[in-house]
């Protein structure tokens, strides 16, 4: 076995070195992590011209102010861990930002001037959480906070510039922030007091704490649904609230007068899940659509009631707003482009300064017939290479997400080391429907291994795959389903590359954030005490003695999503079999800001593949 704590992770200063050289004999790989990006800026309702955004530029993603009359932008947050939760006032002079302690996601928000200066607490008389969302007040002194701890559940306070802050919710199931009208008078709020916390219920409240509206899909049944609050209507004393909703088994918006209790379906004849934002005049709604693994857009206009296309590249949308000249700014990519903001008033919005990050392959869609219906996967190979290949199967987190036809670099860099990758969007996934989503409670990790099975079996019979040269990696609920698979179908890889993962699922239960124990509960139908026998059979560490394959594992040491006790427990039970493993710890959360340790992770992992993949 060999470990490693991180201690020779290269210095800040010579990242910048690099920057100037602007990748000179830097491989193509590390150049797409190291090439500045930038997220879709966020823009002040009542000062437009003020954004916020988040960038990598300094090799840390941090948060910036840009000034659009001026074009001067600003580093706002320097933190060794980066930040990337951050809010913007609707006067446009604050910028709010989550402080963390090095990426437990526990702290407090804080706030700087728009202009710069030092920054002050923003919420004072809030004790440290996790958050639980933020609404911010267009008179520039009122917020709506959400906390979760595990002594309180989720609390959602009302806070004013000078004041105490005044508790207006508090329950012990998850819940957030979901948005405050216009004009301050009303609180939209998620809950799931019914316990299920994979669909909310919505109240809103008044600041005073007092309930208006409450809406409800759940309705305590078998087959549950969920709501989401999208956001009031931007108008002066218009209590109308854009809400999505899954009525008809894919997530639709819909707008609903909270006063009136009227709601209008919109019932847009769109095949996927279906989001939407209103236009800053409250006339019309920028609708987001995704369908197999691809994103476009459209403006819905509510008094006509008329559908039009908003052209953009085949590819993912990965966000869009619209600005008050009625222009759509949006971030878009594929798989062979790297990401770019771009408008339809015309050209790329932010473009960073400096190194330009390399493109990479397109994917191919597959559909294989699986055991709950037919599977999603992407599919990419080296330029011109032919079958059968030493393949990865890079398994995406969440599991409520999905892998896209967008750029990313960590599935690039295989291919550009010789490897096909292959992403498949099994049940569980977002994207295809409310049944495939839910699909995987009380068998959770196996029936989500079943689909990668099956997607497995495709590719070594399409010829594209070596079966004795498969890989299965992914960070998050990828990197849990990674050492589930690797014990529960130990003939099937020759190797497992596990990110931030759950291992022991009882003990990562009892020390995870309380958000995600409900969201546990929610998925294996009850607590370890209750429900033992579900736990045991969704753990990788139960199937520990039979994995076979090389076992690398990385881990953020301050972790509160897949905590590191469980993953410590889950390697001494490897090391009792002197199994072959190594195991990096790095000093981070969930994950890192950090482009280097992102960059030194990757390199990890090339490098043990090479050293224990078959020839």
């Amino acid at each position: 076995m060999t470990e490693s704590n991180g201690s020779d992770a290269p210095d800040r200063a010579d990242h910048q070195t690099e920057r100037v050289e602007q990748g000179a004999g830097m491989p193509d790989w590390e150049k797409r992590f190291r090439a500045p990006r930038v997220s879709l800026p966020d823009w002040a309702e009542d000062a437009p011209d003020r954004s916020l955004f988040v960038s990598n530029a300094t090799g840390t993603y941090e948060l910036y102010a840009w000034d659009r009359a001026t074009g001067e932008q600003r580093q706002v947050t320097d933190r060794p861990n980066g930040t990337t939760d951050g809010m913007l006032s609707p006067d446009g002079e604050w910028i709010w930002w989550f402080d963390d302690k090095d990426g437990d996601e526990f702290g407090v928000w804080r706030r700087q001037r728009f202009s710069g200066g030092e920054d002050e607490l923003a919420a004072p008389g809030l004790d440290p959480s996790y958050p639980a969302g933020l609404a911010l007040g267009r008179d520039g002194r009122t917020a709506v906070v959400g906390r979760s701890t595990d002594e309180d559940g989720t609390t959602i306070h009302l806070a004013r510039t000078g004041e105490a802050p005044v508790e207006l919710y508090r329950h012990r199931e998850s819940a957030g922030v979901g948005d405050l009208s216009h004009d301050g008078s009303l609180i939209a709020v998620e809950h799931t007091e019914h316990g299920d916390a994979m669909h909310s219920a919505l109240r809103v409240m008044r600041p005073d704490g007092t309930t208006v509206a409450e809406l409800d899909d759940t309705r305590g049944g078998t087959e549950e649904l969920g709501l989401e609050v999208l956001g009031f209507a931007p108008v002066e004393g218009d209590t109308r609230l854009l809400i999505g909703h899954q009525r008809r088994g894919r997530w639709e918006p819909l707008v609903w007068d909270v006063a009136t209790g009227e709601e209008t379906d919109l019932a847009l004849d769109l095949p996927g899940d279906v989001s939407a934002e209103w236009y800053p005049d409250g006339t019309g709604l920028l609708i987001a659509h995704g369908f197999e693994a691809r994103g476009e857009l459209f403006r819905y206009d509510l008094t006509e009631r008329r559908l039009e296309e908003i052209p953009t590249p085949r590819g993912a949308v990965s966000g869009a707003t619209a600005r008050p000249d009625g222009s759509v700014e949006y971030l878009w990519s594929s798989a062979a482009q790297p990401p770019a903001v771009r408008s339809t008033a015309g050209g790329v919005v932010l473009d960073p300064p400096g190194m330009k990050s390399p493109g990479s392959v397109p994917v191919e869609d597959v559909w294989v017939e699986g055991p709950g219906g037919r599977i999603h996967a992407l599919v990419q190979k080296p330029a011109g290479a032919t079958g059968p290949l030493p393949t990865v199967f890079d398994i995406h987190g969440g599991p409520t997400w999905h892998d896209s036809d967008s750029f990313a670099a960590g599935p690039a860099a295989w291919v550009d080391h010789g490897y096909a990758v292959v992403r498949v969007n099994y049940r569980g996934s977002t994207g295809y429907g409310r049944a495939w989503t839910d699909a995987l409670k009380h068998r959770v990790g196996l029936i989500e291994l079943e689909d990668i099975a099956a997607v497995r079996a495709w590719a070594i019979t399409s010829g594209l795959a070596d079966p004795a040269r498969l890989i299965l990696t992914g960070g998050s609920w990828g990197g849990y389903l990674t050492l589930l698979g690797l014990g529960t179908q130990p003939d099937a890889w020759a190797m497992g590359i596990a990110a931030v993962p759950v291992a022991d699922y009882v003990t990562a239960y009892h020390d995870e954030m309380e958000a995600l124990k409900a969201m546990d509960r929610t998925l294996l139908g009850g607590t370890p005490e209750e429900v033992p026998e579900r736990f045991e059979a969704s753990s990788p560490i139960t199937y520990v003695d039979q994995v076979k394959a090389p076992v690398y594992i990385s881990a953020g040491v301050n972790d509160p999503r897949c905590p590191i006790q469980q993953i410590e427990n889950y390697v001494k039970r490897l090391e009792s079999r002197n199994a072959v493993h190594e195991v990096y710890r790095y000093d981070a959360g969930h994950g890192s800001l950090v482009v280097d340790e992102r960059i030194k992770q990757i390199r990890l992992e090339l490098d043990f593949a090479s050293r224990h993949l078959p020839a």
